[in-house]
């Protein structure tokens, strides 16, 4: 069966400043994913996602998201900033995914209807699995969401669901889905890219809640 955890861990991601990674770690935070892809709204320079690391408590990760960009961009991130996580969210090959000494997840675009289980298979090393309502070659961060009926009960790796979640809907989400982790970044914004601090909280604490439902 699914390998549902005793809490859901939290991925806010797209943060751009550090005033905003040290919002998403107050409020509970596991992780905080930093855009390396140069097209996204919410890409950031190597400068700025090295202050933001050093401003971080313990105990709170970075993922580095990644999207069909050349090797050179992904060895940069790698050496400088030292993420505790890789997210390849493209048509990035195993070979490709694995190459960097690093643990990584890769995003499944759910907008093509794939073959989850087939899918997982291809990549063996992968820590885990993002899927989200995106199509294959574009980006998430869309805020739609996708059939959760359509994750496989059984699937036995850990999961993280993303796709259009925002404050409103996560603890459904959990309900429906029981994912290891959730994934949010356009559902925490006041307009695109642009993180809001009371959105970041009350997106935490309805996956509080959704844990330790009263």
């Amino acid at each position: 069966m699914n390998l549902a955890p005793l809490r859901t861990r939290i991925k806010i991601c797209g943060l751009k400043t550090v005033e905003d990674a040290l919002i998403a770690a107050r409020a509970g935070a596991d992780t905080l994913g930093l855009v390396f892809h140069p097209r996204s709204p919410r890409c950031i320079d190597i400068e700025q996602a090295l202050r933001i690391r050093d401003a971080l408590p313990a105990f709170v990760g970075i993922t580095a998201l990644f999207m069909d960009d050349d090797a050179s961009r992904v060895a940069e991130v790698v050496e400088r900033l030292a993420p505790d996580v890789l997210q390849f969210h493209g048509a990035e090959d195993p070979a490709f995914c694995s190459r960097w000494g690093r643990p990584y997840i890769k995003a499944v675009a759910m907008g093509d209807s794939p073959d989850i289980e087939v899918f997982a298979r291809r990549h063996p090393q992968a820590r885990g699995f993002l899927l989200d309502s995106h199509a294959a070659g574009r980006q998430g961060g869309s805020g739609d969401t996708f059939d959760w009926s359509r994750i496989p009960s059984d699937f036995p790796h850990p999961l993280i669901l993303a796709g259009g979640l925002n404050p409103q809907n996560v603890a459904r989400a959990i309900s429906a889905v029981r994912p290891w982790a959730v994934d949010v970044s356009s559902g925490v914004e006041r307009e695109r890219g642009v993180k809001d601090a009371v959105l970041i909280q009350q997106f935490c604490q309805e996956v509080f809640r959704a844990d330790h439902p009263c």
